[in-house]
């Protein structure tokens, strides 16, 4: 089977109660998306919700070497940074899985993301206000994975992407997809981070192949 392209995913379990007996807990697996998730999707699911959490950033500081990148020459895909300010918002989408599906979407989630991710838990709130929040488990690259690139300057790192291809493409893809997916989404979301990176894309797009040389991620 062919794997899309890296990008961070977050297994969560719903909290909320049944609307005949809330005494009753009515857990179920939910997907939540902040990457290449948001715009293409692998395994089957029931319902899909938009939403966000909070206390985090969305960052391309995460290298990735088997979809938007080959050994030695990553690419950058998403992870999540704790944020300053507890009340930043990440948007995304969640997806509700089917009991009958749940182990192996597990399983499938386990493996993809086993390139660098760890997992740690926070609250998810739906875009409608009528749901109630979500306790979650994410999947984050943090500082301590050996697939960590970490911050560098925007012009830089997306000449790097500009250039960075992989068995799931062009790394270029990744990001612009991934930008207007967001618009679409939550018209309302504010992303500077992925938001200036696509213009800069954009703009060596226009230009053409530029003559800067990649710079070094060693």
């Amino acid at each position: 089977m062919v794997l899309y392209p890296v990008l961070s995913y977050i297994i969560f379990s719903k909290l909320c109660w049944n609307s005949f007996d809330r005494s009753l807990p009515q857990p179920a697996m939910w997907i939540f998306g902040y990457g290449s998730l948001i715009w293409k999707v692998d395994f089957p699911f029931e319902e899909k919700v938009a939403g966000y959490i909070c206390g985090y950033s969305r960052r391309f500081w995460q290298g990735s070497e088997d979809h938007r990148g080959v050994p030695g020459k990553p690419g950058r895909v998403a992870t999540l940074i704790p944020s300053a300010n507890p009340r930043e918002r990440v948007w995304g989408v969640a997806y509700k899985i089917a009991d009958a599906h749940c182990m192996a979407v597990k399983d499938h989630l386990d493996y993809r993301e086993k390139g660098g991710y760890d997992r740690t838990e926070i609250l998810f709130h739906p875009h409608d206000k009528n749901r109630c929040a979500i306790k979650l488990t994410l999947y984050i690259g943090s500082e301590n994975n050996p697939y960590f690139l970490g911050p560098a300057p925007l012009e830089e790192m997306a000449i790097q992407i500009f250039h960075s291809v992989g068995p799931s493409g062009h790394n270029k893809e990744y990001i612009l997809k991934l930008a207007q997916a967001l618009r679409d989404i939550a018209p309302e979301a504010e992303d500077n981070h992925l938001f200036s990176l696509e213009k800069e894309l954009l703009r060596l797009e226009r230009e053409g192949n530029p003559n800067s040389s990649l710079p070094r991620t060693s």
